[in-house]
């Protein structure tokens, strides 16, 4: 078993080592859902079997230490050297192979079922919803908001609430779902919406935008105009440069529910098809969503995101936001 555990956490050293240098994308869930089943084993196996196994070598030392000062007290020998305490407690410990696997599984099972279902971290990794979100937040993502979905598989259990107007939420990307998205719902099934000369418009009415002054992206080190936008019962700040092109061409991989989206040289309408939601991020001119790739179907929704938990930059940026 030793020999197993080694090959095991060599696969694992491999698997972590080419996810870190880009070799392949690596699946988190998938990992940790694989290593509470292989910790489960060995925690199982440690319980029914080894651990069994070694208490009755321990106590079989016991006995036959106990027999034998009996047989010599017998003999008149009341002196017996020896004592047995240390090579029993050599006995009833746990070897590190097991210390190692079965050892982990209770810590290993609370955060697999923690982030399965009731809230994963996630990190920003570019700009496309700046200024809401920056560059290194580290935010959480609600699981349950949307309902209960089984773990890797992401098939829904339970219905909660339904994703609204201006929802954070993030979600696999359905050019290649192993990637987590992260932008905000502008549409919602049945509704039609329209990005035209920068302006955004749902069911044919203009979505409110209120001037606020520049925007300072210090990555960039760039001012950008800022705006606040009201989306249902949310209101949250973007960024539009008025001086690019509304003009958006979209990509190949964009082939599901295509025709439902028309695009000229103001910009982009679509008539958002069931089960399926517009994002955008509020970074406007800065972000690739569906615009250009299409629409999010509902079983591609990790959870809605609520909490920015750590900026190691900027602790200023830890709170709650829309």
């Amino acid at each position: 078993m030793s020999a197993l555990t080694v090959a095991l956490f060599g696969a694992l050293a491999i698997y972590l080592g080419g996810w870190y240098a880009g070799y392949w994308i690596g699946n988190f869930s998938l990992l940790l859902f694989v290593m509470t089943v292989v910790t489960l084993a060995y925690w199982l196996a440690e319980r029914f079997r080894f651990a069994p196994a070694r208490a009755a070598a321990a106590q079989t030392l016991t006995s036959q230490d106990a027999q034998r000062r009996a047989d010599l007290a017998r003999m008149g020998i009341d002196k017996v050297d020896g004592d047995v305490e240390a090579a029993r407690q050599q006995l009833l410990t746990q070897p590190w192979w097991l210390d190692w696997t079965a050892g982990l599984f209770p810590v290993i099972l609370i955060v697999f079922l923690l982030r399965s279902f009731l809230f994963e971290p996630f990190k920003i990794p570019s700009g496309s919803m700046i200024p809401t979100l920056l560059v290194g937040d580290l935010i959480l993502v609600n699981k349950f908001h949307y309902g209960i979905r089984l773990p890797v598989i992401n098939t829904k259990l339970i219905a909660n609430n339904d994703p609204k107007h201006g929802d954070v939420i993030v979600f696999r990307y359905p050019v290649d779902p192993r990637i987590d998205y992260i932008k905000r719902v502008v549409a919602l099934p049945g509704d039609e919406v329209a990005y035209l000369n920068q302006r955004l418009s749902i069911n044919g009415k203009p979505v409110e935008l209120k001037a606020l002054g520049d925007f300072y992206d210090e990555d960039s080190m760039r001012y950008a105009p800022r705006f606040r936008e009201g989306l249902g019962t949310i209101e949250h700040d973007l960024l539009v440069q008025p001086n690019l092109p509304s003009l958006f061409r979209p990509l190949e991989s964009f082939q599901r529910f295509r025709d439902q989206c028309r695009y000229s040289a103001e910009g982009v309408t679509c008539k958002v098809p069931a089960g399926h939601y517009f994002v955008m991020g509020d970074n406007r001119d800065n972000s690739q969503d569906s615009r250009f790739w299409g629409f999010v179907p509902d079983e591609n929704i990790v959870g809605r995101a609520f909490f920015v938990w750590m900026n190691f930059g900027n602790l200023g940026r830890i709170g709650s936001f829309q």
